[in-house]
């Protein structure tokens, strides 16, 4: 059996470990338990943001020097995703993910939160954002299912990625070798990432046939997408690390997760179906009672592709001077902040082939 417990802690700048150091301290977390810290930080969440690769880079120092271990050792067992842009009232912070083998006990059959970790192999950069990807997305995504003692695909409801960009450098060693790249743009690499990582989630998951996955589908055929995948793309990795996360009957975690999916980024009703799927069932809006339950919202959040919502037209696409990506995770935190009566929620931008076109899968973590 295992038991894993999360943790959300506040953090002041990316480089913040104070929160972390105590509960270390106080022997709440022991850090030999932890398998996966994933963190909002307070960069752009474009190619040059530096707090994703920065915060990772003290997180591994730090788990390092409390173990007397090496960085890669930590680097090898922990799964780092750390998601950029807290805009709006979006409030930094991290979740960190624990996970202990307990003695054999009667659960009747109650599932419980489980959680598993995995890395795909290194790509090069003519493989990001192509079939190739999709292909050891999927593969890694069949291992941890197993691994987390998930018996059936529907018990899983968020999967978490990390992932590769393209750089001008990594463009440059392509051509050196005379190979071609997805897109020149290194911006439009990072959706071509995503995309790419999370039609891999939606083979492994049976909720899209694997012949339909073309290199000319992938950023095309929005019809194709994951209802539980949420992928982030960075320039601090060339691999993709993946968090998978579900309900087990191996598992005596006080914690249960569900999900649904956002049809917009307005799309109240889904937040609480969400919730509701988690096993917290409530009447109306959640209560005080309710609230304190709720451990952390995890959404994918994007401009649609004809810049409406509702067929109410907007400007996400077509403000020069803010990001669309940067003003959806804005909005969808505001919606769900309000609902659960807190800003600290993770909200991750580009939802390329993650939930329909303009809208995006959207989990939620509760105490039993």
């Amino acid at each position: 059996m295992m038991n894993v417990n999360v943790f959300k802690i506040a953090m002041s700048s990316p480089d913040d470990m104070s929160e972390l150091d105590r509960l270390i301290s106080e022997g709440q977390i022991n850090p030999k338990h932890i398998v996966a810290i994933l963190a909002k930080t307070e960069g752009n969440g474009c190619v040059n943001d530096f707090t994703r690769g920065f915060s990772t880079f003290v997180f591994k120092h730090y788990l390092a020097q409390k173990l007397a271990t090496t960085e890669q050792e930590i680097a090898d067992k922990v799964a780092f995703v750390m998601s950029g842009g807290t805009e709006g009232v979006m409030s930094p912070h991290a979740m960190i993910f624990t996970q202990e083998e307990v003695e054999q006990v009667e659960t009747n059959g109650e599932k419980s939160l489980a959680v598993s970790v995995g890395f795909t192999r290194d790509f090069l950069p003519e493989e990001i954002g192509t079939t190739t990807m999709v292909e050891e997305v999927r593969k890694t995504v069949d291992r941890l299912i197993g691994e987390a003692g998930i018996e059936s695909k529907d018990d899983v409801h968020f999967v978490q990625i990390k992932c590769p960009l393209l750089t001008s450098e990594r463009i440059s060693d392509a051509r050196s070798r005379g190979k071609s790249v997805v897109v020149d743009d290194t911006y439009k690499s990072m959706g071509y990432s995503r995309g790419a990582s999370a039609l891999g989630v939606a083979v492994a998951l049976n909720e899209v046939a694997a012949d339909k996955v073309t290199n000319e589908a992938i950023l095309t055929d929005w019809s194709l997408y994951s209802s539980v995948a949420s992928t982030s793309a960075g320039v601090e990795l060339l691999n993709c690390e993946v968090i998978l996360m579900g309900n087990s009957a191996q598992s005596v975690s006080p914690f249960r997760i569900g999900h649904s999916v956002m049809q917009d980024a307005i799309d109240l009703d889904s937040v609480l179906e969400a919730i509701a799927n988690s096993g917290l069932q409530l009447h109306g809006l959640p209560n005080e009672t309710d609230k304190a339950k709720i451990v952390n919202v995890l959404a994918k959040a994007e401009a649609a592709p004809d810049g409406q919502v509702r067929e109410r037209r907007t400007t996400m696409l077509t403000d020069s001077d803010i990001n669309h990506t940067r003003q959806a995770r804005a909005v969808v935190n505001g919606v769900i902040a309000a609902i659960v009566g807190d800003p600290m929620v993770y909200v991750s931008g580009g939802a390329e082939h993650q939930g329909p076109a303009g809208g995006g899968p959207i989990s939620v973590i509760i105490r039993k």
